[in-house]
């Protein structure tokens, strides 16, 4: 009985590896820039349309204005707290590490939710359903790491660069 029960559970996280790490990053590389609009962003996050949650978050940022073009020095900033703070859980490809990777991250989900993540990490995780779907394939809470709410912006812009935005 013990034994068939540590096959399942060893099959089960052989499963989840596997789908993990075959999410890499398309071999398209070029980064072509797409539109910065939120109007898409609720059709491509199957939570959000199944459960009509607000694909904003949960917390205080309701409308946060994108730079167009990139502003580059944000974006520097922004690398800068990814490699004191991120870089250890998050890889900047599509690949799972400890955290989910960051390329296309712009384009799943609202600039909005994006912030309230970064700064309310634990709300987001008790009431977010979006938030507890990634969870789910995670399996480890993100703690709080504490950015001001000029180091998430950074961070967003560095993100969008990490998308190939312009």
């Amino acid at each position: 009985m013990k034994r068939a029960f540590l096959l399942i559970i060893i099959a089960g996280i052989g499963i989840i590896a596997v789908q993990c790490s075959s999410n890499q990053q398309p071999a398209n590389s070029n980064n072509v820039a797409t539109a910065d609009s939120n109007a898409g962003k609720a059709k491509t996050d199957t939570v959000v349309v199944l459960a009509g949650i607000n694909s904003k978050g949960i917390g205080r940022f309701k409308n946060i204005q994108l730079t167009h073009p990139l502003d580059e020095k944000m974006a520097s900033n922004g690398q800068d707290v990814y490699q004191t703070k991120c870089f250890a859980c998050h890889k900047l490809t599509k690949e799972l590490l400890v955290g989910p990777g960051w390329y296309g991250v712009t384009d799943r989900r609202a600039p909005e939710w994006i912030m309230n993540w970064i700064t309310n990490t634990k709300v987001m995780l008790d009431k977010d359903l979006a938030a507890q779907a990634d969870m789910v394939m995670c399996l480890i809470r993100m703690p709080n790491q504490d950015l001001t709410d000029e180091q998430a912006r950074d961070v967003l812009e560095f993100m969008r660069k990490n998308d190939g935005k312009k």
